[in-house]
């Protein structure tokens, strides 16, 4: 088999012993004679999956007990429709909901929200490219907002928050961890709400986490839809309609891998030494840019560009030679773009650097 190293940005990597114990319980798990896909999500046998996985992150992310945690469906997307519909209730209608805009993701999020409410874009690093978080202190927010939404980490333009955002007293604070969920170290009391989709740092497309502090289950819109309202799927642990199963089972295997290699603390400084290394070789001359301003720069999605963007086709054709796959950025800004998540390897990081120093030199 060929060997690569998947530069993907979602649906992503996955650790290569999380696979191989899925393939080897793909026929029959734990002599049950059935694959998970084919478990009632009803039955004894996808209850205890469940039931471990969900233990298992609550222990990574030092999750508080008045926090639920809900494995749901629709992607980050979807929640930027089901976050309005659970959390509108808490004001007057229309309501307004504060919006930090750090890139493309937290655009999509703002657009979505405006079909439902008043939207207050509190500050915002478009007219800079997308280069920057803010600085607080330039933060315009609404007293008395439903909430305050941000991305803490943009996918596609390579920008992370490095410290925890503050809204106003008494302002739930949603949270959008997508693309780096579990990659480092949280302070879930923080925040009234995390939701990440799974295929980017926890496992396949179709399961999207949320983790919601109870006291926030109370004030869904009467037009919530029952199957996407929180306390709904928090009172039926999950199992309010069939959940994603086979997705939940893979996130699991994923959870306890983590645990094996250290827990979140360990990844967080594998991936602090990835980030670097990377970064070293795109700052290292003027062939390749990065344009995050340093502080705010991704350690999981890092997006950078040629000096001479007409050698673009030729990076990447040099790149996939040596097994260097995904590494074209994303349509709507160009370029390239290495998505390391805690399933990459240093060796993957590596051989990127080493291609880099090469391609340049060439």
């Amino acid at each position: 088999m060929t060997h690569v190293f998947n530069f993907s940005a979602g649906p992503a990597v996955l650790p290569k012993e999380v696979l191989q114990q899925a393939a080897s319980e793909m026929l029959d798990w734990h002599g049950s004679g059935m694959s998970v896909m084919e478990m009632s999500h009803r039955g004894p046998e996808f209850i205890s999956i469940y039931k471990q996985a969900e233990a298992d992150l609550r222990e990574l992310l030092a999750v508080p007990a008045n926090y639920k945690i809900l494995f749901m469906q629709g992607g980050g997307l979807g929640q930027n429709a089901v976050i309005p519909l659970n959390l509108l209730g808490r004001v007057a209608q229309p309501g307004t909901i504060d919006f930090v805009h750090t890139g493309s993701w937290s655009g999509k999020s703002i657009k979505e929200a405006a079909r439902y409410a008043q939207v207050n874009v509190a500050a915002s690093s478009q007219a800079e490219g997308f280069t920057r978080v803010p600085d607080p202190a330039t933060w315009k927010l609404t007293d008395g907002a439903a909430y305050l939404h941000v991305c803490t980490n943009e996918t596609i333009d390579g920008v992370e928050y490095n410290f925890v955002p503050q809204p106003l007293d008494g302002v739930p604070l949603v949270a959008d961890m997508s693309s780096h969920i579990l990659s480092r170290v949280i302070d879930v009391s923080k925040y009234g709400v995390i939701f990440a989709g799974a295929q980017k740092n926890i496992g396949p497309a179709g399961l999207t986490l949320v983790i919601v502090r109870e006291d926030l289950l109370e004030y869904a819109l009467p037009a919530c839809p029952s199957a996407f309202h929180w306390k709904n799927v928090a009172e039926h642990e999950s199992m309010f309609n069939t959940p994603p199963t086979y997705a939940i089972y893979i996130a699991g295997l994923v959870f306890a891998h983590l645990k094996r290699q250290g827990g979140v603390a360990a990844m967080e400084a594998r991936n602090i030494e990835k980030a670097r290394l990377l970064y070293e070789a795109l700052d290292r001359d003027d062939f390749y840019s990065n344009r995050v301003e340093e502080s705010c720069r991704s350690r999981m999605n890092i997006p950078f560009y040629l000096r001479d963007e007409s050698l673009n086709d030729q990076f990447l054709a040099g790149a996939k030679a040596r097994g260097l796959l995904q590494l074209k950025g994303h349509k709507s800004v160009g370029g390239m773009r290495a998505s390391i998540y805690n399933a990459m390897p240093i060796e993957g990081v590596q051989a990127l650097v080493d291609y880099l120093n090469e391609f340049a030199g060439r």
